[in-house]
């Protein structure tokens, strides 16, 4: 059996999306596929189609499409974060982590926590079954703090 987290595993479960939506399975597909699995944080489309043009010859409109596939197969998430470039990243198997979004620069910083997991993944919902979910907590980062300290 397959590792989750492993790039295999991953490429299986979008040919098999691919075969069953009678879409078809070419090579850039599976290269911006292997391209997003390198990636360990957040990306945008424009990030992964400066990374790729140069080595491998890819359309912006084809990663737009892939990324759409992408989606609706739950191999990525689309993120909107402080009102920034939409991000995207890999679903990796229970992975589950958290953003801290500051709302003056953009910065994101993940963090994990047991108990807000648990506390969600453990709740149960009248005509609702969950599938997953993402939590922002927005506010200042230390640096943004700092310097608006230091205007005063």
């Amino acid at each position: 059996m397959k590792d989750q987290d492993s790039f295999e595993y991953v490429k299986d479960l979008f040919t098999e999306y691919l075969l069953k939506h009678h879409h078809r399975k070419t090579p850039e597909r599976f290269a911006i596929l292997e391209r997003i699995f390198i990636y360990e944080q957040h990306f945008t489309v424009e990030m992964l189609y400066n990374q790729m043009k140069d080595s491998y010859r890819v359309s912006l409109a084809t990663i737009y499409n892939t990324i759409d596939l992408l989606l609706e197969c739950n191999l990525i998430v689309k993120h909107l974060l402080g009102g920034q470039l939409a991000q995207y990243e890999k679903v990796s198997g229970l992975n589950t982590h958290h953003h801290l979004i500051c709302t003056r620069c953009g910065k994101v910083k993940e963090f994990s926590d047991k108990q807000i997991r648990t506390s969600i993944q453990s709740k149960q919902f009248v005509h609702f079954q969950l599938s997953h979910y993402s939590l922002y907590l927005y506010g200042l980062c230390s640096k943004c703090q700092a310097e608006l300290k230091n205007q005063k």
